[in-house]
């Protein structure tokens, strides 16, 4: 019997009663599949109903095979060792145990047939970059994108029938993300990923996207899903356009008739007050206009009522896919201006900036290299939180720094108070125009920071930032796509479009890097900062 992950009838609502599935049928069979959707839509919440971790409303989960589950958010114990946090340290003390000479029925019983346990082991950890932890070191000597790639190997050792991916490549540097990517395009049974990483996606036999509570099912990977989408959009669309057409229409026909109806009203009781018919003719003949009259103007507001539903319907179909408009002249560099200058510059964790390094103009530079290497030290000391061990730094012109954690939001104040704080001098009102661009329109400026959606926190920072006084010329993002759904990051896109001052990105996403229009690649390796190319960094050693 193949492996398959069938839900029926499936709700879920939080405490507070907020519904996030409300009576879902889903099925997932073998292959890969990606899951996508809006943030919010329920995604990460489905994952963990389905891998038993959450317990649903109404509604049962079925699955044929063994789940393992890899969630967003991966903790492990530091104390544990690797071989602990794969699983398999009873079977590994037990081979040791019959290797010295120990013969009791226990070590064979936990041990089972699994005699090759530790080459399986250092096997997988090597297939996943990991080869050189070893088995006896501590979870807590790893590094946090290393932590995520060692729960993935304890669940390819386990060999589920079913694998749960959420947001896997979050945290993981180029080099883990092309591990990771190998071990998903070899999976053999059902695989389910949750991510909002195009290069992964691309490797998914399907997409199914979460959206309003139901799943919608496409063929192929994330390029035909929004190319076919593309095209549902488009008839959307025209199905509005000819929708609003047939209203114009209905009312113009509606409003003719009645225009029809006043003069027949007028010529009969013309006819009426002359008295050229017997009265009983005419009170028949008036009945029967009144009775005519009246099945016609229902008949017209029958259709206006019936072309305005299907308004509705078209309306409805159609996305909404606002995007982040920014106009910010003060934020322009002119070609060649000197923005940044940084010489023989030796940052807190000893990376180093050999002789000069000038940034000019509205470049746009993405900072890359392993996690660890120090790339967020590096923004932290260009935007003077942290002080460099030798060497100096000289921002030219005004610079915002957004770190990974979004923690320049204060959670306490609204999205409209915590603009307010970069731009002391701006009013009320200029804040809240300047808001709507970022979709944070009426109510929405007003919510708390602490209560919105991680999309939404990302949005109201980068706002934040770009449009505080003076407006930064300088804009350096440390790992901006972290946690954003695809919705977002098209959003961020779009933003970072209109800016028109000057960039440095840390980051792993490479698509997402080259669209933006990075001018200059820099990668910190071996804690020294160098030119590279996106070829180069491609299909890393």
């Amino acid at each position: 019997m193949s492996a398959s992950l069938t839900a029926h009838s499936l709700s879920f609502a939080w405490p507070d009663g907020t519904a996030v599935l409300d009576g879902l049928d889903v099925s997932f069979g073998p292959g890969r599949t990606g899951l996508v959707g809006v943030n919010g839509s329920g995604k990460s919440t489905l994952l963990k109903l389905l891998a038993g971790e959450l317990v649903p409303a109404d509604g049962t989960v079925r699955a044929a095979g063994e789940i393992g589950h890899l969630p967003q958010n991966v903790t492990l114990d530091t104390g544990l060792r690797v071989d602990q946090a794969l699983g398999i340290a009873g079977q590994r003390a037990a081979l040791h145990a019959i290797e010295a000479g120990d013969v009791a029925e226990e070590h064979f019983e936990t041990l089972g047939d699994d005699w090759d346990v530790e080459e399986r082991a250092l096997a997988t950890l090597g297939e996943l970059g990991l080869g050189h932890i070893g088995l006896d070191r501590t979870a807590g000597e790893v590094s946090g994108g290393e932590s995520v790639l060692l729960r993935l190997a304890a669940l390819l050792l386990r060999r589920p029938d079913v694998l749960l991916l959420d947001e896997p490549t979050n945290n993981l540097d180029l080099y883990a993300r092309r591990r990771l990517y190998q071990a998903v395009a070899s999976w053999p049974g059902v695989l389910v990923v949750v991510s909002h990483d195009r290069e992964l996606l691309d490797l998914v036999d399907q997409i199914a996207e979460l959206h309003s509570g139901e799943v919608t099912w496409y063929g192929g990977n994330f390029s035909a899903y929004e190319a076919a989408l593309a095209v549902e959009q488009e008839a959307a669309e025209r199905m509005v356009r000819a929708a609003e057409a047939d209203v114009r229409k209905q009312r113009r026909e509606l409003a003719d008739a009645q225009v029809k109806l006043a003069r027949r009203k007028r010529y009969g009781q013309k006819m009426w007050d002359s008295k050229r018919e017997p009265k009983i003719v005419m009170g028949a003949r008036k009945r029967a206009a009144q009775e005519s009259a009246g099945k016609h103007r229902i008949m017209h507001q029958e259709r206006l009522a019936e072309a305005r539903e299907r308004l509705g319907e078209a309306v409805e179909a159609v996305r909404d896919d606002d995007e982040i408009r920014v106009e910010l002249p003060y934020t322009a560099v002119p070609p060649g201006r000197q923005v940044l200058t940084l010489e023989n510059l030796e940052t807190a964790c000893h990376a180093r900036v050999r002789g000069v390094l000038d940034l000019r103009g509205p470049e746009r530079i993405a900072l890359v290299g392993r996690n660890g290497s120090g790339k967020t030290t590096l923004l932290r000391t260009v935007a003077g939180e942290l002080a460099p061990l030798a060497g100096t730094v000289t921002a030219h012109v005004p610079l915002r720094f957004l770190p990974q954690r979004l923690d320049v939001l204060d959670d306490a104040l609204s999205v409209a108070e915590n603009v307010a704080r970069f731009a002391p001098g701006a009013t009320g009102n200029r804040i809240r125009a300047r808001l709507a661009r970022f979709l944070f329109r009426g109510a929405r400026a007003d919510q708390e920071a602490g209560t919105l959606s991680g999309g939404e926190r990302f949005r109201a920072a980068l706002a934040a930032l770009m449009l505080a006084e003076p407006a930064p010329q300088l804009l350096l993002l440390d790992e901006p796509t972290n946690n954003l759904d695809m919705a977002s990051v098209r959003q961020l896109t779009t933003a970072l479009e209109s800016y028109e001052g000057a960039l440095i990105v840390a980051g792993h996403d490479l698509p997402f890097l080259e669209s933006i229009g990075i001018t200059r690649w820099l990668l910190m390796e071996g804690g020294v900062l160098t030119e590279t190319t996106p070829g180069a960094l491609a299909d890393p050693a």
